[in-house]
């Protein structure tokens, strides 16, 4: 009995390997797994970048001189760039949190369905970030 046992045929089992450095730009992430990291990027992004919102705000509200001090800084190129990239960081935040939510509560959680939800949120993030870069570099 012990025989046969040891004579049966061992499946193949798959090989995982670790990923070294240098094959890293071989390896081609998955969309959720892209999203994952830039929703990390965007709310550290955020947290950053708080003082200078909590700053713009505040020379907005004091009084009409600050809101002028306001606008001079807010017309300015880097300025515009660095609050494009808030709004983008706030939209990727935003609508990789609700994807985040619903998947909590097991929906979406297949592959196909995380692909879709992921490309869904990449490109909802990145269209409202060109209309407010059209509309903060006066295209429209």
């Amino acid at each position: 009995m012990s025989e046969a046992v040891r004579e049966a045929p061992r499946k193949q089992r798959r090989e995982f390997r670790n990923i070294h450095v240098t094959e890293l730009s071989n390896y081609r992430m998955p969309f959720s797994a892209i999203v994952s990291i830039l929703h990390r990027i965007s709310g550290f992004l955020m947290f950053i970048l708080l003082p200078f919102i909590l700053y713009l705000l505040q020379e907005s509200i004091r009084s009409e001189i600050s809101f002028a001090h306001f606008q001079g800084i807010a017309s300015h190129p880097f300025s515009k760039l660095v609050i494009l990239a808030l709004v983008w960081g706030y939209m990727h935040h935003f609508c990789a949190g609700i994807r985040h939510l619903v998947m909590d509560t097991h929906i979406g959680l297949d592959k196909d369905s995380a692909r879709k939800t992921s490309v869904t949120v990449l490109v909802i993030s990145l269209a409202v970030t060109l209309l407010v870069a059209l509309k903060l570099f006066g295209v429209f």
